[in-house]
């Protein structure tokens, strides 16, 4: 077995504070422990988040204490950098969020990608990772940041996509991070014992489970995090305002402590080959 990527860093990109400790989080710790560079792009400062008026009368705005928890977050997980695109929290489908002028989804997918190729071009991550194609749980900025992500990864390499972003690099490796939809299968078989709405889950009952459980991705790795749960654990903790400190408790607790040891990629590029197996190893083939 050899290594096939001779620049041995990382580059995540996502939406939002929180994004990188309650989704990959036990990933980017595993790998900023084992050495390699982990950096971050963060499109937004959450400011559609909602936060309880006492947790905010420190700072200015939501966006300022959201963005001050996910600095604590990423010194938890070992992160080398951390970059934000500038776009403001589009929130969710219907939401007021989605009218701001500034808001992610209001912005074309090849200008945001514009913003992610000059960071590729200037850190030459070999790996890159992101939300998968429905962003998880349909959220609109994760669904946004992937496709940007995805058109960023295969232009960056080339010499006429905007070359005054630097000179043309190409990441080895695109994943997506995904959910097993076998494990939310159960989830949702759970929540209907309990007597919840799994079409109705969440603090606004937004996110359709029920649903997203129906879509399916394949998976290309299993990235054991045990070793790490207890740092992925304490970066989620930072996110108090999003309710980090609760991962462990209720439904999320059960669901964490029988699926949270692993987690899951599916890798968008290079192509799959014929009789591939699941890797356990971002880095090698």
């Amino acid at each position: 077995m050899e290594f096939i990527i001779d620049n041995r860093s990382i580059l995540a990109v996502l939406a939002h504070p929180d994004d990188e400790s309650f989704g990959m989080g036990g990933t980017l710790a595993l790998y900023a422990r084992k050495g390699v560079d982990v950096y971050l792009i963060c499109a937004t400062r959450g400011e559609a988040g909602e936060v309880d008026k006492k947790q905010i009368l420190e700072f200015n705005s939501i966006g300022q204490m959201r963005e001050a928890e996910l600095s604590c977050a990423a010194g938890v997980l070992g992160l080398k950098g951390v970059f934000f695109l500038g776009y403001r929290d589009s929130g969710m489908p219907g939401s007021p969020g989605n009218q701001y002028p500034d808001a992610l989804i209001n912005h074309p997918i090849e200008e945001v990608a514009c913003k992610i190729v000059k960071y590729f071009r200037e850190i030459k991550p070999g790996i890159i990772l992101t939300f998968d194609p429905i962003g998880g749980y349909r959220h609109p900025d994760h669904i946004h940041i992937t496709k940007a992500t995805t058109l960023a990864f295969h232009q960056s390499g080339k010499r006429s996509f905007h070359p005054e972003l630097g000179e043309p690099y190409s990441p080895k490796k695109l994943y997506y991070h995904i959910i097993p939809k076998g494990s939310m299968k159960i989830a949702v078989i759970i929540l209907r014992m309990l007597g919840k709405n799994p079409s109705r889950f969440g603090k606004n009952g937004d996110i359709d489970l029920a649903s997203i459980a129906k879509e399916t991705f394949p998976t290309h790795a299993k990235i054991n995090i045990r070793s790490v749960m207890a740092i992925k654990d304490a970066a989620s903790s930072c996110h108090s305002s999003q309710g980090g400190s609760r991962m462990r408790a209720g439904v999320m607790g059960w669901y964490r402590m029988l699926f949270g040891g692993i987690e899951y990629f599916m890798r968008e590029y290079p192509p799959i080959g014929k009789g591939e197996k699941t890797k356990r190893d971002l880095f090698f083939d």
